[in-house]
């Protein structure tokens, strides 16, 4: 949100006060906290009709500092808030005077002076970013809304990355960014997945930790700062120095939450029904049936919404007209070596059985006049489950217990965009904040049933919103895009910035979910699919199954997949890097090599963990443009040499693509380029 009428007067709507002082500090036994005054304090009547910010600095974590600022306290509410690991420890106070003070959490360090309201981070005793005068403090609104708003300074050449799934530019500097999930697709600036965290190539990271919407200005109202901005009254941010991106990552997810670590068969390919279409058990047959005649190894069924009735959802009842027999037809179905996954979200339409069972328990999400919230979008009269009463959560928990019990492996849990804020929660939390914070709860009690009834290591899920943390509930994928090349490139984006933002495993739907797309596309969105760390075939209203395409996408998948199955000792690994460091699976090209100015801007391609590149080719006529970094490269399926540290250019067939990995690497010997063609 921008207040500013360029850099000397604010907006005609706003009134600022800007912190203009740093009057005191005080310790306390986990903290320290300073005041900062809306006004320069010369004199005893300084003191009067003036507003204050107070500022709490702690240390959770060895070169993590957090600060949190407050306007008037008893506007604040405290529900929900994001978990945070790490104590609440005070930083060492390294140096205090009467012109100023230095705080210190391992080799980050706070230095500010008394009478100045510039804050300055250093890292190993070098300044890394600061806050300016007129930066800090509250605007206030002619319509009565009042917005704390802060920001830190940018350097010549620094790059933003991250703020969760974006389609925009990977590189975040000159936009405007909302933390406010919602769901539209890949082709908008707007995104299902919204984190309040970024880092630079200045060597650190911010983390806001706010559940609500953050407004983020990344060098656009003031090009010289990463602005953020709550219409609230509490801010807290912290500062994560790393140096290095893959140590910043490491340093973010210790403090939120690491992921867990999916099972082996999630990495298999999976298969959808689809969206609109129509299917039974024998079309799930014939599906198998026609994989498994073409040879292409399949991990895991999945049925998506029209397993339930329609106008019901969600009911958790298989439609009896279409699946009479569903415990014997998953059973069936595990016996060909399948594991099974359901579509569910967490709305209860108001046809559904379900719905007046959770009204009369007060399981569904209220208005404030005590009536039950709904409207007609996407379901006639659904109604929302409120996870804030741990009842409702256990009666959710309960219906899909009995899903498990019948033979479902796991869950694709669906929306959890389009969440109200005229209502009131259960426990009382602040509704503009829960608009966010609704997809973790939701996710986290999902997760936390597969993982007391499958057991710690077997349970997954296929979600598509989330908030900060959500990342320990894996597998995210990328949402709703078109059949279009141009849609494949921003999915890839949208994948490049959620890693950025401390998430691990991603997916997307190969081929696109609109439309029905080209056999051409088809089979390129197929080798970005498997060279992915999950992989789903899924669309809209048509099969993704490749023979629908043509012969050879059935070829062509076949490949992959058995590809994806060479590779697997590495991609395991690195999914148990994930789970121990944080660290993603797909790679952004400067996670890897920050020092490679040339990998700055690069979101056509990336890495898989840090030895292999991958670049989908993204045109009709095959021909795809890429950079490799120093060193002299291997393509690894047809072992043709490229030096690095400049671009290259080929043509690919469809069983072929920019696939490279450094001379020497065991990867070469891993991979059988031979075995695949006569798979």
């Amino acid at each position: 949100m921008k207040f500013t009428d360029g850099f000397w007067l604010v907006r005609k709507n706003i009134q600022a006060d800007y912190v203009r002082d740093i009057y005191l500090l005080e310790e306390s036994p986990d903290a320290i906290r300073f005041y900062a005054p809306y006004k320069k304090i010369e004199g005893r009547g300084d003191t009067l009709n003036v507003g204050m910010m107070t500022c709490t600095v702690t240390a959770p974590l060895d070169d993590v500092l957090c600060i949190r600022m407050q306007n008037h306290i008893g506007n604040y509410m405290t529900a929900p808030a994001f978990p945070i690991n790490g104590e609440s420890r005070k930083p060492v106070l390294k140096g205090s005077s009467d012109s100023g003070w230095e705080l210190s959490s391992g080799r980050l360090s706070l230095s500010f002076a008394k009478g100045s309201p510039e804050l300055h981070f250093l890292a190993d005793g070098k300044e890394i970013t600061c806050t300016k005068p007129k930066t800090t403090g509250m605007m206030h609104r002619n319509d009565g809304k009042d917005f704390l708003v802060t920001g830190l300074n940018l350097g010549v050449g620094e790059l933003v990355y991250g703020l969760g799934e974006r389609f925009t530019a990977m590189v975040k500097n000159s936009q405007t960014v909302d933390i406010w999930n919602e769901d539209g697709g890949t082709a908008s600036e707007i995104s299902y997945k919204n984190i309040p965290f970024y880092y630079t190539n200045g060597g650190y990271g911010v983390f806001v930790s706010h559940p609500g919407k953050v407004s983020f200005e990344v060098a656009s109202e003031k090009v010289e700062t990463v602005q953020f901005s709550v219409e609230d009254e509490e801010l807290s941010y912290y500062l994560i120095y790393g140096p290095t991106p893959k140590e910043i990552i490491e340093k973010y997810t210790a403090l939120t939450g690491r992921p867990a670590l999916p099972p082996r068969w999630t990495f298999g390919l999976w298969l959808s029904t689809s969206f609109t279409t129509d299917y039974d058990e024998e079309t799930v047959n014939h599906f198998i049936d026609g994989m498994a005649e073409r040879r292409i190894p399949l991990s895991v069924f999945h049925f998506d919404c029209f397993w339930m009735q329609g106008f019901e959802w969600c009911n958790f009842a298989w439609d009896k007209e279409m699946f009479p027999d569903p415990e014997g037809m998953l059973r069936r179905l595990h016996e060909r070596g399948l594991k099974i996954c359901v579509w569910i979200n967490p709305y209860i339409a108001q046809k559904s059985p379900l719905f007046t069972e959770g009204m009369e328990k007060g399981y569904l999400v209220k208005k404030p006049n005590g009536r039950v919230w709904q409207w007609d979008l996407w379901q006639a009269g659904m109604g929302l489950v409120d996870f804030t009463n741990p009842d409702a959560a256990t009666w959710y928990q309960e219906k899909l217990h009995r899903l498990l019990d019948m033979g479902v492996d796991c869950f694709k849990t669906d929306f959890g965009e389009r969440i109200p804020t005229d209502v009131v929660w259960f426990d009382g939390s602040d509704p503009e904040k829960m608009h966010n914070y609704y997809t973790y709860l939701y996710n986290s009690c999902v997760f936390s049933l597969l993982e007391n009834v499958k057991g710690k290591g077997e349970a997954v899920l296929f979600a598509r919103s989330a908030t900060a943390g959500g990342q320990q509930f894996p597998v995210h994928w990328g949402g709703d895009s078109t059949s279009q090349y141009v849609s494949m490139a921003e999915t890839l984006r949208g994948g490049l910035s959620l890693m950025d933002s401390g998430f691990a495993f991603w997916s997307h739907d190969i081929g696109g979910f609109e439309d029905d797309g080209s056999p051409d596309l088809y089979k390129r969105w197929v080798a970005f699919g498997l060279l992915s760390s999950h992989s789903r075939l899924h669309g809209s209203g048509s099969y993704r199954v490749p023979w629908n395409y043509d012969e050879e996408a059935s070829d062509v998948l076949r490949f992959f997949t058995r590809l994806k199955e060479q590779l697997m000792p590495y991609l395991y690994d690195l999914a148990e890097e994930a789970h121990e460091k944080g660290l993603p699976v797909l790679r952004p090209m400067h996670m890897v090599f920050p020092d490679d100015l040339g990998c700055s801007y690069l979101d056509q391609q990336y890495m898989l963990g840090d030895r292999l590149v991958v670049a989908p080719v993204f045109s009709p006529d095959g021909v795809q443009r890429f950079y490799l970094p120093k060193g002299t490269w291997v393509h690894l399926l047809d072992r043709s040499i490229a030096e690095g540290n400049r671009y290259h250019e080929g043509r690919y067939d469809y069983f072929s693509l920019p696939v490279y990995v450094r001379e020497g690497d065991p990867l070469l010997d891993m991979v059988k380029p031979e075995e695949l063609r006569n798979a």
